[in-house]
């Protein structure tokens, strides 16, 4: 699986806590091994189509789509309580 992280991801993505960044790597290397592993909560997001999230963990999410079968983008990664607005 092919990621790719835009601007915004990865403005946001420096903005989190050193603790986050390291389980986000984490997570990352899950989604790229196998995106439907059940740790990573996958859920559509029902203000955004076609988008979904996944979790780094109770309270960060990544807010992504996969532009094809092989290949996602990640665009905004933050705290659940901001993400979603």
């Amino acid at each position: 699986m092919e990621i790719v992280k835009t601007d915004d991801f990865k403005r946001s993505f420096e903005k989190l806590p050193k603790e986050i960044q390291r389980l986000y790597q984490v997570q990352e290397k899950r989604f790229e091994t196998n995106w439907h592993d059940p740790r990573l909560h996958i859920k559509k997001v029902r203000t955004l189509p076609f988008a979904l999230s996944f979790r780094i963990t109770r309270n960060y999410r990544v807010l992504f789509y996969f532009q094809n079968p092989e290949k996602a983008i990640f665009f905004y990664v933050d705290h659940r309580k901001d993400i979603y607005r």
